[in-house]
């Protein structure tokens, strides 16, 4: 890989005119009483990368006495990864786990053979009105570790470089750009960075991942002779340097890594390889067989008909 090593961008810096392959419009889908905005899958690109699913959460404030209460439900063959812009959501899953997430923190949670979890505003910001903007993305993972154990990590935000600079600031979430690297290990190549930019920045985008795309969060951009506005996605074509010039202050991030082993199928909350394993997990699901949520034993997702 090339990397660079700097946000400026080089004067023979490549900036192909017809970068863009796709620009994928989200549809929108409830999750437990929030709404969301889905750029992947979609009819005109399945995954990027490793990358099968990538929702918006918000800008949404949610109201006092009300908040996200997505119930406990399974997953398998996949890692979730939360990732907050602003507001903060309480992640409990079958392991045991409780976590705040929070603004700038990674969360990783690998289901593997299988994992359940829940996500829901935490009792000190369920009475008061409540601001919450994010992306929650699902991540395939490779054949040979669909059936890996399932885990779950943190890092706070500081254990992420950052860097800022020509009114640009980039956060490294996975992978390595910009002469950085995460320290998160993931099963596949993968690039997932956080780039906050000023009205009028320029950033250059290297062709050093085989997949790539721009998830603007906020704001609109100039890439690849097209505007890009925000809760859209802009797939990029293979081997194209570009240049992306913010037209507002703009939240974009870098989406994408090596491409998967083949195909994947994805029904509901389970992606596989094998359409024969859907079909176990969902008999598990039914069946009672996914192990339960300590603290949040009460309700759960049923398997929808």
């Amino acid at each position: 890989m090339s990397q660079l090593s700097s946000l400026a961008v080089p004067e023979d810096f490549p900036d192909a005119p017809d970068a863009v392959e796709h620009i994928i419009v989200p549809r929108t889908s409830d999750i437990g009483g929030f709404e969301v905005r889905r750029a992947l899958p979609s009819k005109e690109r399945r995954m990027v990368g490793p990358f099968v699913f990538l929702d918006q959460m918000g800008p949404d404030v949610l109201v006092a006495g009300h908040g996200m209460d997505v119930r406990p439900h399974p997953h398998i063959g996949l890692a979730t990864l939360t990732y907050l812009f602003d507001g903060e959501i309480w992640h409990r899953d079958s392991l045991g786990y409780e976590m705040p997430i929070r603004p700038g923190a990674l969360n990783l949670m690998t289901a593997g053979r299988g994992i359940v979890h829940s996500e829901r505003s935490g009792v000190e910001t369920r009475p008061v009105d409540h601001r919450v903007f994010g992306l929650q993305s699902w991540i395939a993972l490779p054949k040979a570790r669909e059936e890996d154990e399932p885990g779950f990590i943190h890092h706070p935000m500081s254990d992420l470089p950052t860097l800022n600079a020509e009114g640009k600031k980039v956060r490294v979430v996975l992978g390595s750009a910009y002469g950085e690297s995460s320290p998160v290990v993931t099963p596949s190549e993968t690039i997932y960075v956080d780039i906050q930019m000023d009205a009028g920045s320029v950033l250059p985008v290297p062709a050093d991942w085989e997949e790539r795309a721009l998830h603007v969060s906020e704001g609109s951009i100039d890439v690849g002779g097209q505007r890009v506005d925000a809760g859209t996605l802009a797939v990029l074509k293979p081997g194209d340097a570009v240049t992306v010039r913010a037209r507002s202050h703009t939240r974009v991030m870098i989406v994408g890594g090596e491409p998967l082993d083949g195909p994947r199928h994805l029904w509901w909350n389970f992606v596989s390889s094998s359409k024969d394993r859907l079909e176990q997990a969902k008999a598990d699901w039914k069946a009672g067989k996914f192990p339960v949520v300590p603290g949040d034993t009460e309700e759960f997702i049923p398997l929808p008909e």
